[in-house]
């Protein structure tokens, strides 16, 4: 994946930088009820993968948000182009691995490229990843028994810059349908205005593909 060096002389966030670096959980994230109703009525007219369905959307609205596309590297800032999905997948024996998506460009060829990713991962069962290889990663997972108002995540230490995105269970309310969606960034490159805009693209995007009729 593409990417460009953020030059710290000249970036806005550089105090902010510097000051949530040094703490010991520089995270910040929050849970949020999304509306998914005509994404739903949209998956299962069409035996859609909801997963997928969902996964996609998330990772368009956060490659829309730039600061959710840097990580840091040698105490700087780099900013990749697009990033995929790194998601686990349920194995039959009640653990999991993981999964990566490539970027489609297309709703319909995510949702078949998908399949046959997740199938392959099922295959490997493993949840080794080289440390070099995902940086360009979102962490996406799901929660699909509860349907949760708070999430804690694990993570490493030190701390990494990867965002993880997780979906709980999806439940009616006033007539709507609507998912838990977590996101947990690093506070050194991510502030409450970006996860907010994540939020809002996730709307949109959610919107967009329920009220498509064809696969596009």
């Amino acid at each position: 994946m593409g990417y460009k060096t953020v030059e710290m002389e000249s970036y806005k966030r550089r105090d902010h930088f510097a000051y949530f670096s040094s703490m010991a959980y520089p995270y910040v994230g929050t849970t949020a009820n999304v509306d998914i109703t005509e994404l739903l009525g949209r998956v299962k007219a069409e035996r859609l993968p909801f997963f997928l369905a969902v996964c996609w959307c998330a990772v368009r609205s956060a490659n829309a948000v730039p600061e959710l596309r840097q990580r840091i590297v040698d105490g700087g800032i780099i900013e990749f182009d697009q990033c995929r999905a790194s998601h686990t997948v349920a194995l039959e024996d009640g653990t999991f691995c993981y999964c990566t998506l490539e970027n489609e460009p297309e709703f319909g060829g995510y949702l078949a490229a998908g399949r046959e990713a997740q199938e392959a991962a099922k295959r490997r069962a493993s949840i080794k990843e080289d440390p070099e290889e995902v940086l360009d990663k979102f962490f996406v997972s799901s929660l699909p028994w509860l349907s949760y108002t708070a999430l804690v995540q694990p993570v490493p230490s030190p701390a990494d810059s990867n965002p993880r995105i997780t979906f709980g269970k999806y439940f009616p309310q006033g007539g709507r349908v609507l998912l838990p969606v977590s996101i947990l960034c690093n506070h050194a490159l991510v502030d409450g205005l970006h996860i907010a805009a994540f939020y809002q693209n996730f709307d949109e995007e959610i919107k967009h593909i329920g009220q498509n009729t064809v696969l596009s």
